[in-house]
C-alpha cells in the first residue's frame, strides 16, 4: 500500500512501513525528486508490519515488530516511525525492548537521492505512464558525510543546483549511503533516533544546529494554518452521515492541498491533487474554486488574481500560447526542466475563466473586482474569438502546435479519449462540446458584468446576439437523431460528429445551451443504462466501441464530472435525476473513507456491491474534494441574489426524507454571515 504525506508542493509517497522502495516513491519538492530511497532494517531483515495511519495530512505513523533475526525471538521489539512533512522531512523512530532480556541487533536505514524529474518518476507509474517502455532513472547521486555534523549532503550532479542534507541526531557508522546504529536495550529500555531532511532547488545548506528549531517552529505554522482554515469555513451538522463525513473530508483535503510560496501568490491556491499534479492547473483551479464557494470567495479570487497574472502574452506555439490564453500548468525544479515553466494546451480554461470571474461577482456584488480584472476578462474573450476559434466557424476547436504538447486539450485530455462511436479516433483539430457551453456562457455572463460594472452596453449586446447565434449553430452541428437523440462529443477536423455518447453532455446542461426541447432527451441518455452505472455517471456509454469501464476517461465514473452534471439538472430543475446522483456519489464516498478520488471505475452497481477503485487515481484531488461541497449547495438549492444581496435557495418544497435534517452555518456571500437549515424536507436561509 502506498501512503501520501504532504503540505503545499512538499510530499511524500512511501509504503506501509514508512520506506520509500519503489521507483514512483519518493520525497518530492517543486516537481522534483530529493530523497529516492529510506528503507528500515533491523538485522538485515526488513521489520513485520502492525499498522499505519495519516493523524493529519502532514504527518503519519509506522507502527512495526522486529523481524526473527539475527538471534532477535518473535515481538521483542516495537519500532515506531513518526513521519512529519512541511518544509522539508523529519522521522523520528522509537524502538523499545519489551522483553524480560538484554537484547542486541543493528538498526540500519540505506538512503539515497537521484534528483528525478516527477515526469520521468511518473513514468514509471502503470495507469499514468508506460513503465515497461520508461526511460530508466537518474541512478543515485553520492553521498558525502560529515561526521562533525552527523549528515550527509546530497549534492546534483547534472548541472541542477539541488541539494538534500540529512541529519540525524546519534551519529551513526557509515557505510556509503547506508546509516548503521549496533544497540543494546535492557528489559522495557527504549532507544531514539531523530532524522532531519532538508531540501533546497538553490543549494542552499542549512546549520544542523539550526534544523531542529526550524522543524519545530514548522510544525507549529501548519498545525495553525490548518486551524486558521478551519474556522474559516462553515459548519455542518447532518443526520445523512455521508454527506457529514464526506464535506467533512473535503474540508481537510483541500487545506492539505493549498500551495504554498514565500515569493508569489500561487501559495493560496489548491493543487491539482496527488502525486502528479501538486502545482496550479487552470482547469483544475477555475472548476475547483466554482465548486467550492460555498467555502467563500477567496480562494476563487486568488484563482483570478494568480490565472490572470500567468495569462499568456504572445503568440508562443513552443508552449501552445497565444494572447489571453489561460496556462494549463506550472512546473518548478527539474520538473520544468523536462516540460515547461509554463504550458498552455488547455481549450476551456480561458471561457472557464470568464465564468469563474462572473460567479464571484454574483455571490459578492464586488464591482472593483470585475474592473481590477477587465484587462485580462477582455484580452481571454479575444482569445476565444480570434485564436479559439481557429478556422472562423463559430466553433472553438485544439490542435497542437507543441512537439512536446498534449494531442487532446479538453478535460479529458488522455490520448485516447475523441473516439467515435466505432472506436476510431478522431483527429484534430478537434471541436469538443462541452467547451462551446462554457463559451455559450461565458458570453452571457460577460454580458451582465458588462451592461452592470462596466457600463458598456454595447458590448453587453453583442456577446448576448453572439452567444444566441451560438447556441443555434451548435445545436444544429453537434445534434445527433441517433439513439433517440444526443449532442456529440465533438467535431473533428472534417467537421464530422464524433458521434460516441459521453458525459460532455451533462455540461451542456450546466452551461445552459441546451434548448427546453432537447432536455427530456438529454436527460434520459445520462441516467440511462448505457450511461449510468448506477454509483454515477460513466465519461463514457457502455453501448460504445470504445466503453471500458477502467479506462481513464473512456467508461469511467468523475466524481467531478458527476457534480457539474448535478449542477446542469438543477439548472434545468430536473431535481429527481439531481438527488440519485447526490445520494450515490455519498454512498460511493463511504466506500472510499469518505474521501473521493479522482476518478473510480464504471462497473455496473448491479454486478459490485462497492464501487471499484481506479489504480493510483489521485487522493486527495482538488475537484474530487471539491465534489461534496458543490453538492451540498445544490441539494440547498442555494443562490445568490446580487441585486438584494441575499443568499436564497430555489429548492424544491420538499426534500426527500434521506436527506434527513441538517444545519449549515458561516455560509458567506455579499459580505455577510449566513445559516440553512433542511428540516421536515424544507430548507430555510437566514442572515446570522
Amino acid at each position: 500500500m502506498a501512503l501520501t504525506i504532504l503540505e503545499g508542493s512538499t510530499f511524500c509517497v512511501c509504503d506501509g512501513h514508512g520506506d520509500i522502495d519503489e521507483p514512483t516513491m519518493g520525497l518530492f519538492v517543486d516537481d522534483t525528486r530529493f530523497l529516492s530511497r529510506c528503507y528500515l532494517t533491523v538485522n538485515g531483515a526488513r521489520p513485520l508490519f502492525l499498522s499505519c495511519g495519516r493523524p493529519e495530512y502532514f504527518s503519519a505513523g509506522f507502527f512495526l515488530r522486529n523481524p526473527v533475526a539475527g538471534g532477535l525471538r518473535p515481538d521483542e521489539l516495537s519500532i515506531v516511525r513518526e513521519r512529519f512533512v512541511g518544509d522539508g522531512m523529519q522521522d523520528r523512530m522509537v524502538v523499545q525492548n519489551h522483553s524480560s532480556r538484554r537484547v542486541e541487533f543493528e538498526l540500519a536505514l540505506e538512503l539515497a537521492t537521484d534528483f528525478a524529474d516527477i515526469f520521468a518518476v511518473k513514468a514509471w507509474d502503470f495507469a499514468f505512464g508506460d513503465p515497461a517502455h520508461a526511460k530508466p532513472l537518474p541512478a543515485p547521486v553520492p553521498a558525502a558525510y560529515d561526521p562533525a555534523t552527523s549528515q550527509f549532503v546530497f549534492a546534483a550532479n547534472d548541472g541542477f543546483a539541488g541539494r538534500t542534507q540529512i541529519v540525524f541526531s546519534r551519529p551513526p557508522e557509515v557505510a556509503g549511503s547506508t546509516v548503521r546504529y549496533p544497540i543494546a536495550l535492557e528489559p522495557r529500555e527504549r532507544w531514539e533516533l531523530r532524522m532531519d531532511v532538508i531540501t533546497s532547488t538553490a543549494g542552499a545548506e542549512v546549520a544542523p544546529s539550526r534544523i531542529e528549531r526550524r522543524f519545530g517552529d514548522e510544525r507549529e505554522r501548519v498545525r495553525d494554518s490548518l486551524a486558521a482554515w478551519e474556522l474559516q469555513v462553515p459548519k455542518l451538522r447532518a443526520d445523512w452521515e455521508d454527506l457529514d463525513r464526506a464535506f467533512r473530508q473535503s474540508v481537510y483535503d483541500i487545506a492539505s492541498l493549498r500551495l504554498r510560496s514565500e515569493t508569489n501568490s500561487l501559495g493560496k491556491l489548491p493543487a491539482a491533487g496527488m502525486p502528479w499534479f501538486m502545482t496550479v492547473f487552470g482547469r483544475d483551479t477555475i472548476i475547483t474554486a466554482l465548486q467550492t464557494l460555498l467555502f467563500g470567495p477567496e480562494l476563487a479570487r486568488n484563482g483570478l488574481t494568480v490565472l490572470a497574472e500567468l495569462q499568456a502574452s504572445e503568440d508562443d506555439p513552443s508552449i501552445d500560447a497565444e494572447p489571453g490564453k489561460i496556462v494549463h500548468e506550472v512546473r518548478k525544479g527539474k520538473g520544468a526542466q523536462a516540460w515547461f515553466p509554463r504550458y498552455y494546451g488547455t481549450l476551456d480554461a480561458t471561457p472557464l475563466y470568464i465564468v469563474l470571474l462572473s460567479e464571484v461577482w454574483r455571490w459578492t456584488d464586488d464591482a472593483a473586482l470585475v474592473r481590477q480584472l477587465k484587462d485580462p476578462a477582455m484580452r481571454a474573450l479575444e482569445w476565444i474569438d480570434r485564436w479559439g476559434d481557429r478556422d472562423g466557424d463559430g466553433f472553438l476547436e485544439y490542435g497542437k502546435r507543441s512537439e512536446r504538447g498534449l494531442d487532446n486539450q479538453s478535460w479529458k485530455d488522455s490520448g485516447s479519449s475523441q473516439l467515435f462511436r466505432d472506436g476510431r479516433q478522431a483527429e484534430s483539430p478537434i471541436a469538443p462540446c462541452e467547451v462551446q457551453g462554457y463559451v455559450y456562457d461565458a458570453k452571457l455572463r460577460m454580458a451582465e458584468i458588462a451592461r452592470e460594472a462596466w457600463w458598456d452596453r454595447e458590448l453587453a449586446d453583442r456577446l448576448e446576439r453572439e452567444a444566441e447565434e451560438l447556441r443555434r449553430r451548435f445545436d444544429e452541428a453537434y445534434w445527433c437523431e441517433e439513439r433517440d437523440g444526443y449532442y456529440a462529443l465533438a467535431l473533428d477536423r472534417e467537421k464530422r460528429r464524433v458521434d460516441s455518447l459521453c458525459s460532455n453532455i451533462g455540461h451542456l446542461l450546466w452551461s445552459g445551451i441546451v434548448p427546453e426541447a432537447r432536455v427530456d432527451k438529454i436527460v434520459a441518455r445520462l441516467m440511462g443504462e448505457g450511461l449510468w452505472s448506477g454509483w454515477g455517471v460513466r465519461t463514457m456509454s457502455s453501448e460504445d466501441a470504445g466503453f471500458n469501464p477502467i479506462a481513464y476517461h473512456n467508461g469511467t465514473v468523475w466524481p467531478h464530472d458527476n457534480s457539474l452534471i448535478c449542477a446542469g439538472l438543477v439548472r434545468y430543475g430536473r431535481w429527481a435525476e439531481a438527488h440519485l446522483i447526490m445520494r450515490r456519489m455519498m454512498e460511493a464516498a463511504r466506500h472510499f473513507d469518505y474521501q473521493l478520488p479522482e476518478v473510480f471505475a464504471g462497473f455496473p452497481r448491479s454486478e459490485t456491491p462497492f464501487p471499484i477503485a481506479y489504480p493510483t487515481a489521485s487522493r486527495p484531488q482538488a475537484w474530487a474534494a471539491g465534489t461534496p461541497v458543490l453538492l451540498l449547495r445544490l441539494l440547498l438549492g442555494l443562490q445568490p441574489n446580487r441585486r438584494l444581496h441575499l443568499l436564497e435557495t430555489v429548492a424544491p418544497a420538499e426534500l426527500p426524507s434521506w436527506t434527513g435534517t441538517l444545519r449549515l452555518s458561516g455560509v458567506r456571500a455579499f459580505g455577510k454571515s449566513w445559516e440553512v437549515r433542511l428540516e421536515d424536507g424544507h430548507v430555510t436561509v437566514s442572515k446570522l
